[in-house]
């Protein structure tokens, strides 16, 4: 009788665990493979498969898309300085892998299994700060080497006392002087170490750095952890979708884009954007950024719906209402 009761007893353990532990049972996050990539942006750009790298995807973003630069701005997270983009695809190009430009075809994307807060290298000019996309295949410790000299064409520098604003392009310096400003630049080597990914990132500026160039407080973001594609910005929490990703390697032979585009058939960036492909580009407002200096009004862009996924209505309304008071949370 005794051991019935026991063995009832241990049943009934494993039973309620779930039950009495749904945070442990439910904190392990899903691996998703490449082919989520490959159908939640198709509907805003096309994929090739391009010399040396595979599948990229190129965005009908229009002629004067930068990554890091277009249609968004950074905030601060504990992770270092995060690019919060206000294209609704946003959540994949800017997190993962990495950005390469071609003169003809333009900006295409990589893809890659780790996320990060932005995929950039970072540069201090007198009076100004610096960023540019990781190229495809560089990595961390790579974007610190003195040999590795990006294309001045490629940076974008903010005078640092603007550097946080929400209208942050407003104040993007000439690109007439990005010759002279990344001549006179030095490397930013700030990281941030996940032991939870077990990676490394490029955390920009110091929190403290910024406040004494700015005058201002500067706002620190926690990041959570959104369920599908997406992200957004309310009560002092960046939710963002952010999955692990399984490598693409030969046991993801199956994992494709549904539609590949030749090469031959692909047309400049200037000429790839018709009326239909710019609204699905303008998810979160009825404006594109023709030029890195326009001025976008942010305000403007809110509450508009995950046009990827449909399933998550995206509150971007908040996102351009960033408070200045909070300080840098002490690194985990």
């Amino acid at each position: 009788m005794k051991s019935k009761i026991k063995i009832s007893g241990i049943v009934l353990v494993f039973i309620l665990l779930p039950v009495l532990f749904p945070k442990q049972a439910s904190a392990q996050v899903p691996y998703i493979s490449y082919q989520v990539f490959y159908d939640q942006l198709s509907p805003y750009g096309q994929w090739v498969d391009f010399p040396s790298y595979g599948y990229v995807w190129l965005p009908n973003a229009g002629p004067g898309f930068s990554p890091y630069s277009s249609r968004g701005s950074r905030i601060l997270t504990n992770y270092g300085w995060t690019w919060l983009s206000d294209y609704s695809w946003g959540w994949a190009p800017f997190h993962y892998g990495r950005w390469g430009y071609d003169n003809f075809y333009g900006w295409y994307w990589v893809p890659d299994n780790v996320w990060g807060p932005a995929w950039v290298t970072w540069r201090r000019a007198p009076g100004y700060y610096g960023w540019a996309p990781m190229g495809p295949g560089i990595s961390v410790g790579m974007s610190f080497g003195n040999n590795y000299n990006n294309y001045s064409s490629q940076w974008i520098f903010v005078r640092e006392k603007y550097f946080g604003r929400n209208n942050i392009n407003r104040y993007y310096a000439s690109q007439n002087d990005y010759d002279m400003l990344f001549s006179n630049s030095s490397v930013i080597n700030n990281t941030y170490v996940d032991n939870s990914r077990h990676t490394t990132y490029v955390s920009g500026p110091t929190e403290s750095d910024v406040r004494g160039v700015t005058g201002r407080r500067v706002s620190n973001y926690a990041i959570q952890e959104n369920n599908v594609p997406g992200q957004s910005l309310s009560n002092g929490q960046l939710r963002i979708y952010r999955p692990q990703v399984m490598q693409n390697n030969d046991n993801e032979q199956r994992s494709a884009p549904s539609v590949v585009t030749d090469l031959n058939d692909v047309r400049r960036p200037s000429e790839r954007n018709s009326p239909s492909q710019q609204g699905n580009i303008n998810t979160y407002g009825d404006r594109r950024q023709e030029q890195q200096q326009d001025v976008i009004n942010r305000q403007n862009a809110a509450d508009q719906q995950n046009a990827v996924d449909k399933q998550n209505a995206v509150d971007r309304q908040n996102a351009v209402r960033r408070q200045n008071d909070l300080n840098q949370q002490n690194k985990r």
